[in-house]
């Protein structure tokens, strides 16, 4: 059909989803580019696609040396030799991935393994690399001959700008991936994680499909749009598909049977066959309808989920467990596996409750099992003695219960020591992974109100005016005023050597209160004496309050994290 239809089964292909109108693309601005990317400018034509993934790959900044077309004809003869391609056997970082055709014809298919042999040969250091078949695949549809989509491939991998990530090449950049999509699962599409929890056993066995969705069951015609995108805008690009796909199989597959006793195949299924139910062009807007983080603190994010892996020595595969063995053994552990029965006791929450609880914390600290620090039944109710019990530890997670029979709490992501900053003055701490939740009289999770609800910061904090002047420090100094000290408030300032100035506010101690706060609205006050408390409820959010307004409290612990 034209110069770069060589390996294309044209028969496969919906021609007339084609144009022929000869364009060009003249643009270099990255916003210009960003939006004829997202609108599909090249989506349907495919000479122009060819030329502006050339463009787009041949401008990304790479290792002084990186393998271009003339070493894949010096190489590709004493690596394959007489064989037929067909059967080359695929190196163990492709972890045994689907090789999706892609409409591609019997040179096409064949011409995948050759490429991914001869890479292997020439990246030595990629450990684990499941995308890359499929990266192959798409690619081939858009060069001339093999030897130009090895090169191609090969800018890919060897991309040396430290902002700029691509395809993943290690298992532990792999599996913190996966435990990131985990964690923006849990913040962005809690309808779809809470399906998640109550029919797998392993949720993120679940989330670490999420790049197979993308490389391997998406159809040609999406895939090319995500890739079109990708290549302009990066990575992020790829959770935000992800997260799109989920919302939209809860949102077809909500009160549903499932089709089989597996919601990971169940999921597989669906987006193998999305064009019955939504087109490319809706999967994209719904992509970046999603408010995402930062790249920057998406970046901190996965650091963190990278440096939790390494603390516990997973950095790479197991060979004698397949894959979902090791996210069951090594990741995020099964709830029923983490909140052990027999060795867990609370005067507040059951197993289960512990549980669910334990499926909306962070990845990384899923990683681990609840420990007991402090309890009001046993070490009384001393404001000293929950500060003594509590600190040293991070995370660390509230629990409540009233004489009304209610029950809420709250995880706190940073250690209760870091209060002493202020002096004696009460001063506010703590990041944006902290949320507060109510698990009696029904459950509830309450997010982060500037995270999840930014465009309604302003409006919570002028609408919760109290005349407690700890609960009015509460609503003002959670909301900076300038948006560049939102920056990355998503993760501790201190542990990234970040400026104080990106921390958030969600949680507050002095020697005469406790305040924990800023969750759609919802905040939490507790007296010295741990006997009383108080709740405020900013009436912007259709929630329920966390608690009573006035409380006493009939017992109080305080959990940590052990390995």
């Amino acid at each position: 059909m034209d110069e770069y239809g060589r390996f294309v089964d044209w028969d496969k292909m919906d021609v007339s989803a084609q144009s022929q109108d000869t364009k060009e693309l003249t643009c270099t601005e990255f916003q210009e580019l960003k939006q004829l990317a997202r609108q599909g400018y090249w989506a349907k034509n495919h000479s122009l696609r060819a030329k502006v993934y050339h463009k787009l790959i041949s401008n990304i900044p790479c290792r002084t040396v990186t393998p271009d077309a003339n070493v894949y004809r010096d190489i590709v003869v004493k690596i394959v030799g007489k064989r037929s391609s067909s059967s080359l056997p695929l190196p163990e970082f492709v972890d045994n991935s689907l090789v999706p055709t892609y409409c591609l014809n019997a040179e096409g298919i064949g011409a995948v393994r050759k490429i991914i042999l001869c890479i292997a040969n020439q990246f030595p250091d990629i450990s684990f690399c499941p995308a890359l078949p499929a990266v192959i695949a798409l690619l081939l549809h858009y060069s001339k001959d093999e030897a130009e989509c090895f090169e191609q491939v090969c800018r890919i991998l060897a991309c040396n700008d430290p902002s700029k990530r691509l395809i993943d090449q290690t298992f532990l950049a792999f599996e913190s991936s996966c435990m990131t999509f985990g964690d923006l699962v849990n913040k962005y599409c809690q309808a779809a994680h809470k399906l998640m929890v109550a029919v797998s056993e392993d949720v993120l066995e679940v989330y670490s499909d999420w790049q197979r969705w993308l490389f391997g069951e998406l159809p040609m015609a999406y895939v090319a749009r995500v890739f079109d995108v990708f290549l302009v805008e990066g990575y992020k690009v790829l959770y935000r598909v992800a997260l799109a796909l989920l919302k939209f199989f809860h949102k077809v597959r909500a009160g549903q049977p499932m089709e089989s006793d597996s919601i990971q195949q169940d999921i597989r299924a669906f987006v193998r066959d999305i064009a019955k139910s939504v087109s490319p062009e809706r999967l994209l807007e719904k992509a970046f309808a999603i408010r995402l983080f930062s790249r920057k603190e998406i970046q901190l994010l996965q650091m963190a989920n990278e440096k939790a892996l390494q603390q516990k020595g997973i950095t790479v595969k197991q060979k004698r467990c397949c894959f979902s063995m090791v996210c069951v053994v090594f990741l995020r552990q099964n709830v029923h596996l983490a909140v052990h029965a027999e060795n867990f006791k609370s005067e507040i929450v059951s197993v289960k409750e512990m549980r669910d609880i334990w499926s909306w914390i962070p990845e990384r600290f899923a990683l681990c099992q609840p420990l007991l620090l402090f309890t009001t039944l046993e070490h009384g109710c001393s404001l000293s003695r929950f500060y003594s019990h509590s600190e040293g530890h991070e995370p660390t997670l509230l629990l409540i219960k009233t004489t009304a029979k209610e029950v809420c709490g709250a995880y706190l992501s940073t250690d209760w020591s870091e209060r002493r900053r202020g002096g004696n003055k009460l001063s506010f701490f703590g990041t944006g992974e902290c949320f507060v939740f109510r698990l009696q009289p029904e459950v509830e999770r309450y997010e982060w109100v500037i995270i999840k609800h930014p465009e309604l910061a302003a409006t919570g904090s002028e609408t919760e005016n109290h005349s407690s002047a700890a609960s009015s420090s509460l609503s003002s100094g959670s909301v900076p005023s300038d948006p560049s000290e939102r920056l990355s408030p998503f993760l501790s300032a201190r542990h990234f050597n970040l400026p104080s100035k990106t921390a958030s506010m969600f949680m507050a101690g002095s020697s005469e209160c406790i305040i924990v706060g800023g969750g759609d609205g919802q905040a939490l006050y507790l007296d010295a004496d741990l006997n009383h408390g108080r709740t405020s409820h900013c009436n912007t959010f259709n929630n329920q309050p966390l608690c009573s307004e006035s409380f006493q409290i009939s017992v109080l612990e305080v959990w940590g994290f052990r390995d």
